[in-house]
């Protein structure tokens, strides 16, 4: 018989070579109609997920009332609160209020929003957004802005609440964690964070800045999640050529390479307004469109067959199990034709993925 001679193995030199084997959108499975977290008389977004070590899935979310318009209500009314759910897709039910403070004095004693939850060791990591402002709150409408929510907006930073638990009890820093730059390109805001904890306890924070040109994405990171938190390029890491931009970024480490999914605002990297893209990188600094670019549509499966095209659907989140598997998106979801001002129900959306 003639000898069997193997041949060698075929090493990809593609560093997405992992995350390129089954698109995003292609893992997208139907939604349940009665899964995420809804709450009567309250506008509710921004909701990030966790498995306690109860056993539970421990969601974080915004909610502001429904006294307040949806749009610039959020600015001066925002809190964040916890819900529970036995199943990661829930329905979720609400539990307790998280944050702010309450107190006007500190930095973000009167509004809180933008909830990443992330765990590193026995630790607990509340990334959020917060702000306060003076005086008795003043109901704004939603296409007026009013020096109070001016005052609130201006201030907005970002910070991290630590606890042993998710039930808490939550510690706060007297200080944010990122503040805008005065003179550089993110010194109007800095606002939408995004964490990624690596491994080895370092920290990668993504996070949103207004231009004039547009809306940018831009990165610092920290040697522990305690900080402090420095900028690890100067300049915004996501640029496009054909003028695109996204927000609401959210990134994670598949193993391989990092990944994110952002909203990409004007649809001329998903073919969709207000779609989801989908980014790939090899160290956190460099990013390129995945091959497919499109994470998801706002056109929403559900698991009784219906079709539904949403408003609104934003702030991705992913839910990773154990072995960093991505098994469930979660999204802030609105009705109506489209559009923050048009919008007369909000609910945080969960959608399973299938196993890659």
């Amino acid at each position: 018989m003639a000898a069997i001679i193997s041949s060698p193995a075929i090493v990809s030199t593609d560093p997405y070579a992992g995350s390129r084997k089954r698109g995003f959108a292609e893992r997208i499975l139907p939604a349940p109609m009665d899964g995420g977290f809804r709450m009567e008389g309250y506008w509710v977004w921004c909701g990030s997920v966790i498995r306690g070590s109860d056993g539970l899935y421990h969601m974080f979310a915004s909610r502001w009332s429904k006294e307040l318009p949806m749009f610039t209500g959020y600015i001066l009314g925002s809190e964040i609160v916890r819900a529970v759910s036995k199943s990661v897709t829930g329905p979720y039910h609400f539990q307790e209020r998280v944050l702010p403070s309450g107190l006007p004095s500190a930095w973000d004693g009167r509004m809180a929003h933008n909830p990443s939850i992330h765990r590193f060791g026995d630790t607990y990591l509340l990334f959020y957004i917060g702000s306060t402002y003076t005086g008795e709150r003043q109901i704004p409408s939603d296409n007026d802005q009013t020096p109070q929510t001016a005052e609130c907006y201006g201030g907005i930073c970002i910070g991290l609440a630590t606890a042993q638990s998710p039930y808490g009890p939550w510690q706060t820093s007297p200080d944010p964690i990122l503040r805008p730059r005065p003179g550089k390109w993110d010194g109007s805001i800095v606002t939408n964070p995004a964490p990624c904890i690596r491994s080895d306890g370092r920290v990668l924070l993504y996070y949103r800045s207004n231009t004039p040109d547009g809306l940018r994405i831009g990165v610092a990171g920290a040697e522990t999640f305690r900080g402090p938190y420095y900028r690890l390029h100067d300049e915004p890491v996501l640029r496009f050529p054909s003028g695109d931009f996204v927000e609401d970024p959210f990134v994670w480490w598949n193993g391989e390479s990092y990944e994110m999914v952002a909203k990409d605002m004007k649809g001329g990297i998903t073919g969709e307004v207000h779609a989801g893209a989908h980014f790939l990188s090899p160290d956190g600094l460099h990013w390129e469109p995945a091959r497919p670019a499109k994470a998801y549509s706002r056109r929403i499966w559900f698991d009784d067959g219906k079709i539904v095209t949403l408003g609104c659907l934003e702030r991705p989140q992913v839910f990773c199990d154990d072995s960093g598997q991505p098994v469930c998106l979660f999204a802030a979801a609105a009705n109506g034709p489209g559009g923050f001002y048009n919008a007369s129900e909000t609910w945080n959306i969960a959608i399973p993925l299938a196993i890659s």
